[in-house]
């Protein structure tokens, strides 16, 4: 046994050397970021896609927070009006706590997801009571069990267009800017220790127009409104090209092109956001990167380690969806080259 383990060896390491350095120094990202001073690095999914073995154990070891991707939007918790239905979104914030994990609420006013019976409401004061009835009822969660459990909400999301005007939603069509105030007072009445978030995309450049209207909007619902926002998400979608002048058909090598660029703009983004109010925090909340381009990822992870009030990183999907390739786990849920350049580059930092 000893010589058949002796001629073994090397040949072990000579056929895989990266593969054995890998599973040499196993520490995950989440842990990583968290020694950098943020609060946690996350992934998107939901129960129902994390059964036992390679999906659950993905989740579990390599990130400190969930989001639920679709199962808390509008059209899955209130169908059908003032009848709740959270036992799917509450099958991941189950998990999530009884594994010490943080969870994001995603999300509570978005133009889109909407049931048809909102969308019908025209009258200004009905409209009010049922947003302030939803985020009442959805924040607190079943039987109470979410208050003071989900970190962060996001109470408004995708609200400023290209122009940085405000989108003309259904509910802004109704209520007007007005809308947001009442999501985010009621949010905070619902539950006073969470963190109050707008998410939103085509933030990571100062140029793009929804960063413009942003850093507009956002100055003047806090410091002329008081409307008690805590926080500014970037989505951070490295893939479409949203806000640059490109035209169809967009190739690989200008989407790659358009990620590198818009990850070189994010730091400065973000950090422009964070200065819009000394207590106002910023994430990254749904990061994905087309051709999973290790540097481009990195780059992302760099802005938010480099910009202070910066809490964490969550991508978007835990592997890739279809002919997809955005995500840090391939299909088979093992971790691609973007995991290993976060996790190696972070751990040069803490030396």
């Amino acid at each position: 046994m000893k010589v058949l383990s002796i001629l073994a060896a090397p040949l072990l390491v000579s056929a895989s050397p990266l593969l054995a350095e890998r599973q040499s120094t196993a520490t995950s990202i989440d842990t990583l970021l968290k020694g950098v001073g943020k609060i946690y690095f996350g992934v998107s999914s939901e129960r129902a896609k994390m059964p036992s073995g390679k999906p659950e154990t993905a989740v579990h070891d390599n990130y400190g927070q969930v989001t639920n991707e679709y199962l808390m939007k509008w059209d899955q918790t209130e169908k059908s009006q003032g009848q709740f239905t959270l036992g799917p979104a509450n099958d991941l914030v189950s998990w999530a706590l009884s594994n010490q994990k943080s969870v994001r609420g995603h999300t509570l006013v978005w133009g889109e997801a909407l049931p048809d019976w909102v969308k019908n409401i025209n009258d200004r004061a009905q409209l009010t009571a049922v947003i302030q009835n939803h985020i009442k009822t959805v924040m607190v969660g079943p039987n109470g069990s979410w208050k003071g459990k989900i970190r962060s909400w996001d109470v408004v999301n995708e609200v400023i267009d290209n122009n940085g005007n405000l989108k003309n939603t259904h509910f802004y069509q109704v209520l007007g800017e007005d809308y947001i105030g009442i999501a985010f007072r009621a949010a905070r009445e619902a539950d006073p220790s969470a963190k109050l978030y707008i998410n939103d995309y085509s933030l990571e450049n100062n140029t793009y127009g929804q960063h413009i209207g942003m850093m507009k909007w956002v100055n003047k619902w806090i410091h002329q409104d008081g409307i008690p926002i805590d926080g500014i998400g970037s989505q951070t979608h490295l893939t479409s090209g949203k806000g640059k002048n490109t035209k169809p058909p967009i190739t690989q090598p200008v989407l790659t092109s358009i990620a590198a660029d818009a990850a070189d703009a994010l730091e400065t983004a973000l950090r422009d956001l964070s200065n819009i109010d000394s207590k106002l925090e910023v994430a990254i909340t749904e990061l994905d990167v087309v051709g999973s381009s290790p540097p481009v990822y990195w780059k992302a992870v760099q802005a938010c380690y480099h910009v202070p009030r910066c809490v964490g990183v969550t991508t978007w999907n835990l592997i890739d969806a279809g002919s997809d390739n955005k995500a840090l786990f391939n299909q088979n849920y093992d971790p691609k080259d973007a995991y290993y350049q976060i996790r190696d580059e972070l751990r040069k930092i803490q030396k």
